[in-house]
Parts: C-alpha cells; sequence; structure tokens
C-alpha cells in the first residue's frame, strides 16, 4: 500500500530536481522514463527528454538475439542524438549472451546497462527471463557478474519485489547485487504475479533501501509530482521512475521533476506535436511499419487530450485504421483542433 512510513518527511521537488551520479555518469535530475516495450523507442525517449526527463531508458533488448545481430535488436540498440546519457536495457538467461551483448551496446555508445530482472510478461518469464530470475538467485547472480566484468560502464539492475508474496527477495538480490558490481537499483513496487494489478507497495521497496549502498530508484503508480514525492518518502529512493502514466504524456516525468513547465503544448499546439511525433516514428521505422508502431502513440495522445469530444470512438477508430500517413494527418489535426476550440461532435 502506498503509505508513508510514521515520522517520514515527505520529500520537496527541490529533492527531485537535484543531479544524481551513476559511477562517472551525471544524471541531471531524478526523475527517470522507464524502459517500455513498444513504448520507449527512440521518438518517444527524445520528446521525454526534450522535455526534461533526468534519463531514458531502451525497450527491453534479448541478448541473445542482439548478438545474433537480429535487425530490431540492433535498431533498439542504436544511440540517438538528443537523448542524453544512454541506458541500454538489457534482458537474457545466458551469461555468455549477456556479457557479449553488453560490448556490443558500449561500442553501440551505451554510456550505461540496465539489466531487466523485472518484465513480468509471460513470453519473457516463460524463457526464464525477466522476474522469473528472482526465482533463481544464484543463476541471477552469474548474469549480473557476466554483465559488470563484460564493460567499464555503470551496470544498473531493474527488479520487481519478487516473485510472488510468499518470495519478497528484492533486498537479498539487490544486496548481492551491489557485491557483485551493479551500481544502481530500480524496485518497481508489486510482484511478478500482480503484473499491473493492485496498487505498487512502495512501502517495501525500503527493505530494499536497508540493504543496499548504491542508489535505488522506486517505480510503479507515480503519476504526478505528489505520488512521486509520496513514493520516495515511503520507500526511501534517491529517485524514481515513470511508466506507464507517461503514455500520451511524453512531458510527465520532466514536469514531475519541474522541468517541463514551459515545454508542454498547449491546446492550440498539441496537433502539430502529435503529427510532428508522428512524423518521427515514420521516419525511424520507416512509412510502412512506423504507421503501426505510431497506433498505440496516437491512441493515448487522443485519449489524453481529446476525450471529451463526441463521436470519438468512431473518429479514432477511423484514424488508428488508417494507413496513408498524409490522411491520418489530416484527420489528426481535425481531431486535436476540434479539441482546442469547443466541445463539439466530430461528425459535424
Amino acid at each position: 500500500m502506498n503509505v508513508c512510513p510514521k515520522n517520514a518527511q515527505a520529500p520537496t521537488h527541490d529533492a527531485l530536481r537535484q543531479p544524481l551520479d551513476i559511477g562517472p555518469v551525471r544524471l541531471r535530475n531524478r526523475v527517470f522514463l522507464a524502459p517500455m516495450s513498444g513504448i520507449s523507442d527512440a521518438p518517444f525517449r527524445r520528446l521525454a527528454y526534450r522535455h526534461g526527463a533526468g534519463l531514458v531508458v531502451s525497450e527491453m533488448i534479448a541478448s541473445r538475439e542482439l548478438c545474433q545481430a537480429h535487425a530490431e535488436s540492433r535498431k533498439r540498440a542504436m544511440r540517438h542524438a538528443g537523448q542524453g546519457p544512454f541506458m541500454l536495457q538489457l534482458a537474457g538467461r545466458e551469461a555468455r549472451w549477456m556479457g557479449e551483448a553488453a560490448r556490443i551496446a558500449v561500442d553501440a555508445g551505451a554510456d550505461l546497462i540496465d539489466i531487466n530482472m523485472g518484465c513480468p510478461a509471460r513470453k519473457v518469464t516463460g524463457g526464464l527471463s525477466g522476474s522469473a530470475l528472482m526465482r533463481d538467485l544464484d543463476h541471477a547472480l552469474t548474469l549480473i557478474e557476466a554483465t559488470v566484468k563484460a564493460v567499464d560502464v555503470p551496470v544498473t539492475l531493474k527488479m520487481r519485489l519478487g516473485w510472488d508474496g510468499d518470495s519478497m527477495n528484492a533486498p537479498e538480490l539487490a544486496r548481492r547485487a551491489e557485491h557483485a558490481g551493479v551500481q544502481m537499483m530500480t524496485v518497481h513496487g508489486r510482484t511478478r504475479q500482480q503484473f499491473y494489478e493492485g496498487r505498487a507497495d512502495w512501502r517495501a521497496v525500503a527493505a530494499v533501501r536497508e540493504a543496499i549502498t548504491v542508489p535505488l530508484v522506486v517505480n510503479g503508480d507515480i503519476t504526478d509530482p505528489a505520488s512521486a514525492r509520496s513514493a520516495l518518502a515511503a520507500s526511501g529512493a534517491d529517485a524514481v521512475m515513470v511508466g506507464r502514466a507517461a503514455c500520451g504524456r511524453p512531458w510527465l516525468a520532466g514536469q514531475i521533476a519541474g522541468a517541463a513547465d514551459e515545454t508542454i503544448p498547449g491546446s492550440d499546439a498539441i496537433a502539430a506535436y502529435v503529427i510532428d511525433h508522428y512524423d518521427a516514428m515514420l521516419a525511424h521505422y520507416g512509412a510502412h511499419m512506423g504507421v503501426r508502431h505510431a497506433r498505440k502513440h496516437l491512441g493515448w495522445f487522443i485519449d489524453a487530450h481529446a476525450a471529451h469530444l463526441a463521436g470519438l470512438p468512431a473518429f479514432k477508430g477511423a484514424i488508428l485504421r488508417e494507413r496513408d500517413p498524409d490522411i491520418v494527418r489530416q484527420k489528426l489535426a481535425i481531431i486535436f483542433e476540434t479539441a482546442a476550440t469547443a466541445p463539439r461532435s466530430l461528425a459535424a
């Protein structure tokens, strides 16, 4: 449950604005954008960093696929301008691939390597990666040690509280990971078996704070400045990580850090903003794949900024099904310009 410890003093915005050093890498503030598969791609990360996020993290990359030069993995591993320090997240279950993938990532420009031991997706845990590794800490440590040994840049670790409520072993994993050389831990305040149900237990993350001396990041249900401060107070963490709440709001991490107020697009600018993001995705993926990848982002933007419009579901559906980029742009202009002027029916 999201309850601050007794007598705890809630951190102020000033705490979130402070820089944070991870080894030799300085992060400009303490509000980070989470790695999210299919979401935190290069165009989205670029926006989030432009709006003031302290750190943006790549989508999860399978270590073996990166080593075998899979096209999508190599695309995800590319460093892009305008994203600040580049943290690349790796997942895997074999030490040889984790070490080799870490070397490839650093050669591609990664400033930090993050190890994923928190993903709850069945296709990941079914392959004994992600949060499934929390069921075998001895094996998890072999992956951590191989990664740390392979590179000179800081290695960090993202995890959950445990596999389920009967095995809340995040403190033990964090303690052993620090001993192996990991320089920052991120803990999502749920177990794997919870997936994203219920509420993140920020207070349970405090047990990890007591187990380690390196920086700790708390993740889960951080949606605004108030929840960020509460999460810090309950967990004793040094920083917060924003995930799903940023969908349709790339500026959210920066806004929480107090850095984004002047860069958030107003109602008169949101249409151009969304169209620019759409064009960036087409440029990144190519027109054919870009149209498909952009759909979820367009849906989130529409839901966040035009939900009061009559006739929205049908009009939104037409946009998301459309394959012609020019028609998509036209419809986006209509829906956001309509939302900016006055609530009225899109069928008019």
